[in-house]
């Protein structure tokens, strides 16, 4: 645990369109997290008082979690829900303000509106960096939604003059494979599962949802990164803590076959996106401008090929709140916003293809990159 000291030290995120947060903390172990967690797609750099606009205040305090912790238990009409897949029971005030507490992980939280002040307190430094990083996006994310933008469920890479392929398509289509191997090709990584965008004078502008990658056992290894990757760990240095023990004890081990829960999810590497760049050699991006899309499915032991089968945008493919199961908006930083008439009509109109991908790493390369450079040509 990192000595708590007098002074603060502070992270300031702020993303291409203007919308900002900071994270404050005694313990600069939290507040490098928020800058490792959101780096170069938020533009997250230390800050130095005075700090205006919203704040994240966290710390390592087990006295201050108690008091917040009996509060809460006093609160009257306090709900339960289900948050990042741990209960917490929290309750909302005449004031406006929110107090919640998760026992389970020894975290409570204060929320005040009016303040824009959201108060983390918890007893051990690495639950309360995540939950300080989480919030911030939540907040930076209200901010968003105001303002007209929407999320949609995809990938995105980019090139140098911000034009943006996004790659769309159900769980296990393949969308964090085709942005990972465009990526390793010289394109910009815009973001690996979600984005931002909003129509703007004609176009539709793409911003990232900052968050931690998993990367299969089997991408890893074809992209030639699993030893690299394994030989950081045996030096000392450290994975995304979400990132199951078998999982890490298996790269240290050297072994390459996939790891399944008793549930048929695989159980895959965690990169914080910090790591995208120095481990995996992706330059990340800051936004970008929608100019094609992409409908991918993996065939196993299928060919790549490129698809007749017409696909196009769907509700489902856009994230609402009604859509969140880890994170429910339990503090109220989330507005109830209406969809843009004409953005999923101009994304539809964008040039787009849909194509197979099989196992053949080097096949499924060859076939993107000649697809991403026809589609925007």
């Amino acid at each position: 645990m990192t000595p708590r000291t007098a002074v603060r030290t502070a992270t300031r995120i702020a993303t291409a369109d203007g919308q900002s947060a900071t994270v404050t903390s005694h313990s600069a172990a939290v507040t490098d997290w928020a800058t490792r967690y959101f780096g170069s797609w938020w533009n997250a750099a230390p800050a130095e008082p005075p700090i205006s606009g919203a704040l994240v205040s966290a710390d390592v305090d087990l006295d201050a979690y108690e008091d917040m912790a009996a509060d809460g238990d006093r609160g009257q009409g306090a709900v339960e829900a289900d948050y990042a897949g741990s209960p917490m029971l929290h309750t909302r005030h005449t004031d406006g303000s929110v107090t919640a507490v998760q026992s389970g992980e020894r975290l409570a939280y204060r929320w005040s509106p009016s303040l824009r002040r959201l108060r983390i307190v918890g007893d051990d430094e690495t639950v309360v960096a995540t939950a300080a990083a989480r919030l911030a996006r939540e907040i930076v994310r209200g901010m968003l939604l105001v303002e007209g933008w929407q999320i949609l469920h995809a990938s995105a890479v980019t090139r140098d003059d911000g034009a943006t392929l996004l790659t769309l398509g159900d769980k296990g289509a393949g969308k964090t494979t085709t942005a990972f191997l465009l990526a390793r090709a010289g394109w910009r990584l815009l973001a690996n599962d979600r984005v931002f965008v909003r129509l703007e004078q004609g176009y539709v502008r793409v911003l990232p949802w900052p968050s931690a990658a998993a990367c299969g056992f089997g991408l890893l290894d074809a992209l030639g990164l699993f030893e690299p990757v394994a030989d950081r760990l045996r030096a000392g240095e450290l994975m995304h803590p979400t990132q199951d023990q078998r999982v890490t004890d298996a790269l240290l081990a050297g072994r390459r076959e996939p790891l399944w829960r008793a549930n048929g999810k695989e159980m895959k590497p965690q990169f914080f996106p910090d790591q995208l760049d120095t481990w995996l050699g992706m330059t990340l991006a800051t936004e970008g401008r929608a100019a094609g899309l992409l409908f991918p499915q993996i065939t196993p032991g299928g060919e790549p090929r490129l698809l007749d089968e017409p696909r196009r945008l769907s509700e489902a493919d856009f994230f609402t709140a009604g859509t969140e199961d880890r994170y429910p908006d339990v503090f109220g930083l989330l507005p109830m916003t209406g969809g843009s008439a004409g953005l999923a009509d101009r994304l539809t109109a964008l040039p787009h293809q849909a194509l197979a991908l099989g196992h053949d790493t080097s096949a499924n390369a060859a076939l993107l990159e000649k697809t991403a450079d026809a589609l925007l040509d």
